[in-house]
This record gives structure tokens, sequence and C-alpha cells, in this order.
């Protein structure tokens, strides 16, 4: 029966035109989980994950610093990808419930608490757990094909799913690239940790004071991105379409 499930919502993945997918061991993570999402969050102990990869000419806008790419990146990469997303995650949800299973689609991008400025649910972190990537010195989760240029989305589950992998190690070296063309010096640089604080190597809250600032100076959304931009692990295989599937 396990079998049949774990290829069930595989093909179904495949069918929504995920670039990844990766089935994710949370038990691990529960405490972490549970301080961020309470309950309703940590009572799953996995988490389908799905993501997107970005559009590589779009994501080439964000250095030009201009309203027309600005405005063009977050449609895209915003609206148009995260809905795919969240239709993707309720696809697989409403699959695992007619199975007589739990399953919980986590928004793809929505804040839940201004505060910490996080939402319910780390998408990375399952996409971590998942082995799909590392956390970079960006706070990211970093691809080892296409960088940090994948949006994300995770089903949480009880369903009896195989995990796809364990966590990466971070494969960022020396590379200080997405620290050094912050605007705001958000990243301390600090190699991720599982154990320390997400505030030993990003600033949260002056990145979010400068989107704030952007956004009052140029009248509309507010867009940066740069760290997802100069990634090398991101640009060394813009030519590239392959699908990551664990």
């Amino acid at each position: 029966m396990s079998d049949d499930i774990d290829n069930k919502i595989r093909n179904l993945a495949r069918t929504l035109d995920a670039d990844y997918f990766g089935v994710a061991d949370l038990t691990p993570a529960r405490d972490f989980i549970r301080a961020q999402g309470g309950e309703r969050a940590s009572c799953y102990p996995r988490g389908v994950v799905v993501g997107i990869r970005l559009q590589d000419r779009v994501v080439d806008l964000l250095p030009e610093k201009d309203r027309e790419g600005a405005i063009l990146y977050r449609h895209t990469t915003y609206d148009v990808v995260n809905t795919a997303l969240d239709q993707a995650a309720l696809r697989i949800a409403n699959a695992l419930q007619r199975e007589g299973y739990g399953a919980f689609p986590v928004p793809a991008s929505k804040r839940t608490d201004d505060e910490h400025i996080c939402g319910i649910f780390s998408q990375k972190l399952a996409a971590h757990l998942a082995g799909l990537g590392w956390i970079g010195k960006s706070c990211l989760l970093v691809t080892p094909d296409h960088g940090p240029r994948v949006r994300w989305v995770t089903v949480l589950t009880d369903a009896p799913l195989k995990p796809t992998g364990s966590p990466m190690e971070p494969r960022c070296g020396e590379c200080t690239a997405c620290v050094d063309i912050c605007p705001v010096h958000a990243f301390t640089g600090r190699t991720f940790s599982p154990g320390e604080p997400r505030e030993a190597r990003y600033n949260a809250a002056g990145c979010d004071r400068y989107y704030k600032e952007l956004e009052k100076n140029t009248g509309s959304a507010a867009v940066c991105g740069l760290c997802v931009w100069v990634c090398p692990h991101g640009r060394k295989n813009r030519s590239q379409s392959g699908r990551q599937t664990e």
C-alpha cells in the first residue's frame, strides 16, 4: 500500500510539471516546526515538496533595477509561479485526502507572522530535509543544478511516504557572492548550522525594511532578489532544463 501511494503522488507531481519533487521526514525538525507554526504544522511527520524552476531570462532582469523589469519579475516569479505551486499543492493534498490521509497544503509564499517575518512553515526546510539542496549563506535553499532559482511548496501529511533523501551539506565553500551583493548587508556569511537561529546568518528585519522603503520610493511592489541572481550555482547551468525528482 505504501508503494502505491508513493508512486501515485510522484506520478501526480510529474503531471503537474514539477521540476523538483521530494518527500521529507519532518520528525527530526518537529521542535523547530512547532516553534514556528504551532501544533497545526508540527503534527505531520512527512512533507511532500514540489519545486518549480524560475525563468532564467526573467531572473536576469534583477540587476537592471528598472521599474518595468521589476514588474515583470514580480508577476512571473511571484504571481504566476506561486499560483502554479499552490494549485499543485492542492491537487496533491486532494489526492492524499482521497486515499484517507491527512493533508495540509502550505501556501507557497504567505507571511503569517509579521513579528518574525515568516510563514506557518518553512518551505526551504522541507526541501532541505528531502535532499533537494542545502541552506546557503543567503538563507535560501540552493540546489546543485539551479542554485536558488527555484520556488517551493509543501504539503504536510500523515501518509506513510518514503523520504527521498537526507539534508545536503553546504556546498558554498568560500563563496560570498550573495553576502557581498546584498544592498543592506543582511547576511553575515556564516555557514548554515541546524542549531543556530536564523538571526545568526540573516537580518530578516533589515531586509524587510529595505523592501518597504523600495515600495515607498517606487509606489509599486518592491523587488530585490540579487542574492537569487548572483549565486554561481544558479548561473552555471542556465541553458539546462533538466527535471530533478529524487
